[in-house]
């Protein structure tokens, strides 16, 4: 049974394999133009089509843009793709499948859409704008950059189809996507908005993106001085208000303008803890019901405002984030994108963190790969300061990293290496698990010396008050 067992497991590993390296040579073959005609008269299309909903998210993924890349060049196979239902296939796994998945199918859509107004709106009435829109308020800057893309590629065309994307609420997203720090995501919805404004120069104004892009021009640093220009008309405090606004959408715009603000330098970091943004930020997380979107946002906040230096670390963790960000880092029940980003806010906050009682609070709880970032920070603590290692050791908290199981070699065995260094070898030892039991195992192997006092011989002062006794 078990040899019947790996011969099946062998042919399923084969057949993925050659799928797989199917779908990376058609991708490598697509990109050059001259062979496109070769591929689609070898019945290319059909042989990629079952792939784009594989198993395998890497055969999904390469499916994806090798039919792209033909797209792209061929009009004629562009045109395929929409009657055959390869668009419509490529439009219900957009959001099934994960963010390498969404950049390739937002590559798709812009390289059909490019073609001409025709093909366009047969895009766009597939429904293919309401996706494009909610990859425009991704985390991921590439699924940005390809969704502003797909937006300039479909409005550029005509009036008409300008009206549409604008209808869809692009134009406030574009505006955010100009004021991310991201060079290539300034350029790329810098590039949309322009698209959008041949048609709806209306549109465009009243969505305030000129002062952006006006900005964007005059200054050798836009990332940095629109966020100053921000911080010195006060645009902080409106902010915050808005973060404890209880309805509508607009907290997660909010959180992501003060991150943004907030990540450009230690100074404007501080002008966003002063104006008090923390406090509503952490009841953010705290809120039983938050959407992921606003989880994600105030999270990428907080490690945008802590990253800096020790002090902003401190305004960050006495508002006690840290541990409710470890608490939706290893919530089960927490979505990827969530524990992918407070994952990185507790590395950027611990980095600058020496807090101790956010440390110690940390030290007991937190999984290994944010355990070894804690161990760092104490790893700089204790070496100088002599009454942290007096608490270190009357907390449990040397007995605790004594119980940390570690791979010589590591990160982690290293900080726990310089942290036992900074404490007398006997300690260690006693908190050293089975230091006890060998304790134990001396006592029983112990041979008593005993002395002269418990031998047959009576002692001298003994046989004194014996002698008085007689006597009386």
């Amino acid at each position: 049974m078990m040899k019947l067992y790996f011969f099946f497991v062998s042919v399923f590993e084969t057949y993925q394999k050659a799928r797989l390296v199917f779908v990376q040579t058609m991708a490598e073959l697509a990109t050059r133009s001259s062979n496109v005609k070769c591929l689609e008269s070898a019945g290319v299309l059909e042989l990629l089509k079952p792939l784009l909903s594989d198993a395998c998210s890497t055969i999904r993924q390469c499916a994806v843009v090798a039919i792209a890349k033909l797209a792209e060049h061929d009009l004629d196979i562009a045109r395929q793709l929409l009657n055959g239902g390869i668009i419509t296939i490529t439009l219900e796994n957009l959001n099934k499948y994960n963010v390498y998945y969404k950049r390739s199918a937002l590559y798709l859509l812009r390289a059909v859409a490019k073609h001409n107004e025709e093909l366009a709106s047969a895009i766009v009435r597939l429904g293919a704008l309401e996706h494009i829109v909610s990859c425009l308020e991704d985390f991921d800057t590439q699924v940005k950059e390809n969704a502003a893309w797909a937006v300039g590629y479909i409005g550029k065309h005509s009036e008409q189809l300008a009206g549409l994307v604008v209808d869809a609420g692009t134009l406030p997203l574009l505006v955010l996507a100009f004021q991310e720090p991201e060079i290539s995501l300034k350029q790329i919805s810098a590039g949309a908005l322009v698209d959008l404004a041949q048609h709806k120069p209306e549109a465009v104004v009243d969505a305030g993106a000129i002062s952006h892009l006006v900005h964007g021009l005059e200054n050798q640093d836009p990332k940095l001085k629109l966020a100053q220009l921000v911080v010195n008309t006060g645009g902080c405090g409106p902010l915050v208000e808005l973060l404890k606004e209880s309805t509508g959408g607009s907290r997660v715009p909010a959180c992501m303008a003060l991150g943004f603000i907030a990540g450009q330098s230690d100074q404007l970091a501080m002008a966003v803890i002063e104006s008090k943004a923390i406090t509503p930020l952490v009841e953010i997380l705290q809120k039983k019901d938050a959407e992921d979107a606003e989880l994600c946002a105030a999270t990428w906040t907080l490690g945008h405002i802590a990253k800096h230096s020790p002090q902003h670390s401190l305004a960050v963790a006495v508002a006690n984030a840290l541990p409710r960000l470890l608490q939706l880092y290893t919530n089960p029940k927490s979505s990827g994108e969530v524990q992918a980003r407070t994952s990185c806010a507790l590395k950027q906050a611990l980095q600058c963190c020496l807090h101790r009682p956010a440390l110690e609070t940390l030290l007991h709880s937190a999984p290994a790969c944010i355990l070894k970032y804690v161990l760092a920070q104490y790893a700089k603590i204790l070496p100088n300061d002599a009454r942290a290692r007096r608490l270190f050791v009357t907390t449990g908290a040397l007995k605790r990293i004594q119980e940390i199981e570690t791979v010589p070699g590591t990160s982690l065995k290293e900080y726990i290496n310089i942290i036992n260094s900074c404490f007398p070898e006997e300690i260690v030892r006693y908190y050293t698990p089975g230091y006890t039991d060998s304790l134990l195992d001396r006592v029983e192997a112990y041979t008593p010396q005993i002395p002269e006092l418990f031998t047959d011989r009576v002692p001298s002062d003994c046989q004194s008050e014996m002698s008085i006794e007689k006597r009386n």
